[in-house]
C-alpha cells in the first residue's frame, strides 16, 4: 500500500469485516508509519484513529518494527517508548489505555538473559505481552496478490486468496494437533494478520473457515485466561515463531510434529 486512500481503504474493509463478525482485533502499531519527512501526517493518523472510533484496540509493536535479536535490549527499550508516543494520546480519548505488546517478528529474546530481561522491562511499563499461537505467513501471500493486481490479473489475485485461506485452514489444523501433543487439549488461540490488501478482501473467508472449524472470536484478556499462556518458555533461540513451538521444545513434548508443519504451497515460494 502506498497511497493514503489505499490505506484507509484496506483500513475500512478490515474493521467492517471485524465489525460484521464480532472479531474484537487490536491493531499492533508501528508509529514511524504515520509519521513522514520526521512530521505527524494528519491523515495516516486519522487511519490510525478510525480503530478507536469503531470500538477496536490498540497495541504497542514497537516504532519501526524493531528487531530485538539484532539491536539489543536498551536500544529496544527506546523502540518501546519512542512507538507508544502517539497511541498513549489517542487511547484515553475513548477510555482505553495502551496495554498490549506483540514482539517484532515474533522475537523475545534469543537467550534465557534477554528474554528475562525484555520480560521485566516490559513488567515495568505495565505491558501485557501477546503471544501468537496461529500464523499462517499472510505477508508473503500479500505480495503476490499485490503484484497480481498491479497488474490487473484478477484470476491470480483469487488463485491467491483461495490458496491463502486453504493454507490457514491448514495450518490452524496443525498446530491444534500441536496443541493437543503439549497440553493434551486444544487452547485459546491468538492469531496474527496483518493489514494489507489481501486480509482487506478475504478476511470474511478466514473467519468464516475460523468458525467452520469451531471457533468463536473472543478478546485477548479472555485469550490469555487460559492457563497455557502461563506455561514458561525455557528454550531459547533465535527464533520468531509460534509460541506452541517454544512450549513444545521446552516441555520436550510433540517434536515429532514439527516435520508435518505446513510448507508454503508453490504459489508464493
Amino acid at each position: 500500500m502506498n497511497s493514503i486512500a489505499e490505506w484507509a481503504l484496506v483500513t475500512d474493509r478490515i474493521l467492517s469485516t471485524c465489525e460484521a463478525k464480532g472479531i474484537p482485533a487490536i491493531g499492533y502499531v508501528n508509529e514511524t508509519k504515520i509519521y513522514l519527512g520526521g512530521e505527524l501526517n494528519e491523515e495516516r493518523a486519522a487511519i490510525l484513529e478510525s480503530w478507536l472510533k469503531r470500538g477496536f484496540d490498540l497495541g504497542n509493536h514497537t516504532f519501526s518494527h524493531a528487531d530485538f535479536h539484532k539491536i539489543g535490549i536498551e536500544a529496544f527499550k527506546k523502540e518501546i517508548i519512542k512507538g507508544e508516543r502517539y497511541s498513549k494520546t489517542l487511547l484515553p480519548k475513548y477510555g482505553k489505555q495502551l496495554k498490549y505488546f506483540r514482539h517484532p517478528y515474533l522475537r523475545s529474546g534469543a537467550s534465557e538473559e534477554t528474554s528475562h530481561s525484555l520480560d521485566a522491562y516490559l513488567k515495568e511499563k505495565n505491558y501485557t505481552p501477546a503471544p501468537v499461537t496461529l500464523d499462517s505467513d499472510d505477508y508473503l501471500f500479500a505480495q503476490r496478490y499485490a503484484r497480481a493486481m498491479q497488474k490487473g490479473d484478477s484470476a491470480r489475485m483469487k488463485e491467491i486468496g483461495e490458496t491463502y485461506v486453504k493454507h490457514t485452514e491448514n495450518k490452524l489444523q496443525f498446530y491444534e494437533k500441536l496443541s493437543e501433543a503439549v497440553f493434551d487439549r486444544n487452547i485459546a488461540h491468538t492469531y496474527l494478520m496483518h493489514a494489507n490488501l489481501l486480509n482487506g478482501d478475504y478476511l470474511d473467508e478466514i473467519a468464516e473457515m475460523f468458525k467452520r472449524n469451531g471457533y468463536e472470536f473472543v478478546s485477548q484478556e479472555e485469550v490469555l485466561q487460559d492457563p497455557a499462556y502461563n506455561e514458561p518458555v525455557t528454550k531459547f533461540g533465535n527464533w520468531g515463531m509460534s509460541w506452541l513451538y517454544r512450549w513444545a521444545l521446552s516441555r520436550d513434548k510433540g517434536r515429532e510434529l514439527f516435520k508435518q508443519d505446513i510448507e508454503l504451497p508453490a504459489i508464493v515460494k
